[in-house]
Parts: C-alpha cells; structure tokens; sequence
C-alpha cells in the first residue's frame, strides 16, 4: 500500500485501472507527437473511455502531460538491456539516443505547459535514471571495443543534444544520421 504525501495510505490500484492508466498514457503519447495542442476530450475519444475516465486518472493537463513524460522516460530507461541484447552495443547506442531524440521533441511541442514548478521537478527527477541508462550504454560500448574509455554520461546526454533539434522529418533524421556518425568516429577507440 502506498501513501499520499500527507501519509493517508492509498489502496492498492486494480490491475484494470492500471492497464487502463498505461492505455491512457500511450494514447496520449501518440497525439501528444501529432500535436501538443490535442485535448483531453480528444485522447479519452482515441483511448476509447469516457472524460470522467480520463479524469479520473488524470484531472489536469498538466498531469497527463507529466505522466506521459515520465512513462517514457521509464520505457526508455528500461529499454537499455533488451537493446544491448539485440545487437552490438554501438548500435543499441544509436537506437536509443534516436528514442530519447523522439520522446524529448514531444516534450518540446508541448511548450508552455512543461514549465511548471511541477513539470520542472519530473523532468528533474529523471535526469539521474536517464545518465545511469547512459553510462550502461557507455559501459557496453567500452567493453565491446567501440568507444573509448573514460566517456562520461552527463557529457553524451550534452553532447547528444543535437539529435532534439533537428526536425522530425526525412531530412533532419538524414541530418541526426550523418552527424550522429561524426560524434560517434569522435567518441571510438583511438587506433
């Protein structure tokens, strides 16, 4: 049983409420990608449920919105070893810095409503899962003689910042591949 932040204990959520909230948030993701400007009438229509369902879950934008955020960012986080299983380090890497890219233009197109006292303190409280992910990343690519040792985290996700920049389009990604590339030749074993 979980508590409120005043203490008062929470009964556990129902397995149907969960796969209901986790419906709800990626849902949202999609739209939220479409447009940041999509309303919660209209996700509770795409999620197939009633407002007061979506309301229920979520009673105000904002906490959608963070929602979503954070449910990504796990995903992302947790994704980390399924990609390494995958295939060679190096390329699990690019995967997963193209996802992050993705996940963080979405943040960016819902604009005003990401700033928040609230919405600053989430995005926050993932910086730390996000580097750790990072450096396992990191730690496989050393291991398998593709990067260089010594790369650290906090520098890649800095680094890596390009990739958010850049449009979504056909061209922007030609664009993130080919200078993704580039970072990637900075960051190998030197020869």
């Amino acid at each position: 049983m979980t508590e409120t932040n005043d203490g008062k204990a929470l009964a556990p959520k129902r397995a149907d409420a969960l796969k209901n909230r986790d419906h709800i948030l990626k849902v949202a993701h999609d739209a939220f990608a479409q447009s940041g400007e999509t309303s919660l009438n209209e996700i509770a229509k795409r999620a197939g449920i009633g407002a007061g369902t979506l309301y229920r879950h979520f009673p105000t934008r904002e906490a959608l919105i963070l929602a979503v955020y954070g449910h990504d960012i796990d995903r992302l986080v947790a994704s980390v070893a399924d990609l390494l299983a995958a295939g060679p380090a190096i390329e699990a890497f690019r995967s997963w810095f193209s996802t992050l890219a993705d996940y963080i233009r979405i943040k960016h197109g819902l604009g005003e409503a990401l700033h928040s006292p609230a919405a600053q303190e989430a995005i926050r409280s993932t910086y730390a899962p996000v580097i750790a992910a990072i450096d396992q990343l990191i730690a496989a690519c050393v291991a398998e003689g593709s990067m260089r040792a010594g790369v650290r985290g906090g520098d890649i996700l800095i680094l890596m910042g390009f990739l958010w920049r850049l449009p979504a389009d056909a061209e922007g990604r030609q664009q993130a591949e080919r200078m993704m590339t580039v970072v990637l030749r900075g960051l190998a074993v030197d020869v």
